[in-house]
This record gives structure tokens, sequence and C-alpha cells, in this order.
């Protein structure tokens, strides 16, 4: 019974002598997480006031915040006598183990850091990469996430973002416009190549240098066909905009000039 009636006087001691410790190390992580929003939301309105570029900007918040979370942790766990050097060393064993299970997790982290500070594209550019084309929504540190040009969102892995072929219309701001047309056979190719260039002169948006181009080059079987080539801001007007735009000026100054644009003929012979 004195062993006992010891045995406990004794843990309540303990238990009297950690709580107040246990208390203080909460206390102390609610704090830095308190301080950690803070932070990153100083960190958000400074770098926003210098007009840092935002993808930089998310990741100097998304580290600011975890480094005061993790110094709050560790000042968290001194108050219960926590040993953070056995805790380190066999964190390092289990994260060395698990890096080969989740080795595509650490992947994709890395390709994220690299994305938010190389800056091959920012959020809201248009981008086609693997496979997907669309607008960039959001960078993560896992991955990066795209409303494709039919408005799904596509959740495509960091990883095979920063490894593959990145394709930004939104670093151009000039492009180039391609159309095809054919004219018949009987028909003067210089009048019909002024008459093709006043029409996309006309254009909104499209620039006089380099100036467009008209090029015949095929034979076909109806027509004579050629090839406009002009270069468009696209600030001004936009790809498909453009493109719509030339069909159908370069249809009214055809039609206005009686020059034919052919279809194919097919003749077919009686049977004998």
């Amino acid at each position: 019974m004195e062993l006992t009636q010891s045995y406990f006087e004794q843990l309540l001691t303990q238990t009297l002598d950690f709580l107040p410790r246990l208390f203080l190390g909460i206390l102390i992580f609610l704090i830095s997480m308190y301080l950690a929003n803070l932070t990153a939301r100083v960190v958000l309105r400074t770098l926003k006031m210098r007009h840092t570029d935002p993808e930089l900007t998310l990741l100097l918040v998304r580290v600011s915040r975890w480094t005061v979370i993790v110094f709050g942790l560790v000042l968290g766990l001194q108050q219960v006598n926590f040993n953070l050097s056995s805790f380190v060393a066999g964190l390092g064993i289990i994260g060395f183990t698990l890096g080969f299970a989740f080795q595509d997790i650490a992947k994709n982290f890395i390709a994220g850091v690299l994305l938010l500070i190389q800056q091959p594209f920012d959020i809201g550019d248009a981008i086609e990469v693997s496979g997907y084309g669309g607008t960039v929504v959001d960078i993560e540190i896992r991955s990066t996430t795209l409303k494709t040009w039919d408005g799904k969102h596509v959740i495509i892995p960091n990883a095979d973002v920063y490894t593959t072929s990145i394709t930004n219309f939104s670093r151009s701001p000039q492009r180039r416009v391609q159309l095809e047309v054919g004219v018949a056979y009987d028909t003067d190719l210089n009048r019909a190549t002024d008459t093709l260039l006043q029409a996309i002169a006309a254009i909104e948006g499209v620039l006089s240098a380099p100036a467009p181009q008209v090029i015949f080059n095929a034979f076909a079987d109806s027509s004579i066909n050629c090839i406009m080539y002009f270069w468009v801001d696209t600030a001004t007007i936009g790809m498909l905009t453009a493109t719509d735009r030339a069909v159908k000026n370069v249809k009214l100054a055809l039609e206005r000039e009686k020059i034919d644009i052919p279809y194919p003929v097919q003749t077919i012979l009686p049977a004998k």
C-alpha cells in the first residue's frame, strides 16, 4: 500500500509539473500559428506594394508562413523536454525510407518550387502543356491548375509541367495568322493579291510590320491556291477573332471584285 501510494504521489507530482509546461507548449504553438498568418499577410502586402511577380509572391508567402510554424513547433516541443535531436534523426531515417515510396510527391514538390522561381508562365497566362491548352488558374506546390478552352479544370502534376515543352501564348504580344484560299485559273493573280492585301489591312489589330503577304503556292484541281500571312497585335485582337474577320473580309472583297472562289467539280460519265 505504501509503495502504491508513493507511486501515485510521484505520478501526481510529475503530472502537476508537466501540465503547465504542456499548456505553455500548446500556447506557444497556437501563438506561432497566429503569427504565421500575420507574417504571411504582411509579406503579401509588402510584396504587392513593391509589385513583385505574383508567383514569386506566392512562394515567399508560403515559405514565411511555414518557417514561423516550424519555429513555433520547435519552441513548443522544447517546453515539454522533447528530445528534438533524436526526433530529427529518426525523422531523417523515416524521410529517407519514405522518399522511395513517395518519390513522385517529392518530385512534384521540387518541380513546383522551381516553377515558382523560374516562372515560365504566370497565373492568367494562356498556355499549352502536357497535351492541354487553357488559362493558368493556380500554381501550387504539387500541381498546376488549368482552365481549358472549353471550360474544364485540369490539375497537372508539376513534374509533368516542368519536364514537358510549354507554349506560352501570353508571352507573345504579336502572333502570325495563316489563311488559305483559292481563286479561279483565269484570275489576274496580281489583282487578286492586291484585293486580298486590302481585305487583310482593313482588319483592326493587323500590323503593318511585318507586312502581310500573299503567296500563291499550288495549282489545285479547280483553283490556284495561295496562303495569306499576317501578324496581329494580340492585345488588340484575338487569334480566333482575327481569323474570323479575315475570312469574312476576303470573301466580301473577292465577291466585290468579281473574283471567283471555285469549288471542286466532278464529271460523272454515263455508264456504257
